[in-house]
């Protein structure tokens, strides 16, 4: 069973290409984690100030470690949340044995 993360990101109108640099700079960090099994974030074909952040994690113990990185805690909370119209964040678990 993984610890699953599914968020979407609106950029503020005008935006988008600091939102997207954002998570360019956090794909590979996150992905370099010891409990991250996933990490793709997407754009909206319809909507580019939407994105769209697909995560695994082997537990949710390994998802609040990401939350806790130097590199989240500069990058997410201490800077793009404000350039952010909408975000939400939901969490999910695998079904499987």
């Amino acid at each position: 069973m993984a610890f699953v993360v599914a968020a979407i990101w609106k950029a503020k109108e005008g935006e988008q290409k600091r939102v997207e640099d954002v998570i360019r700079k956090m794909t590979p960090l996150s992905r370099g984690e010891e409990a991250n099994l996933f990490y793709q974030a997407q754009v909206s074909p319809e909507d580019p100030r939407t994105f769209f952040l697909y995560e695994q994690y082997v537990d949710e113990a390994g998802y609040e470690a990401h939350k806790a990185t130097p590199y989240f805690q500069e990058n997410v909370f201490g800077y793009i949340l404000e350039f952010l119209e909408e975000r939400s964040v939901q969490t999910y678990t695998t079904i499987d044995d």
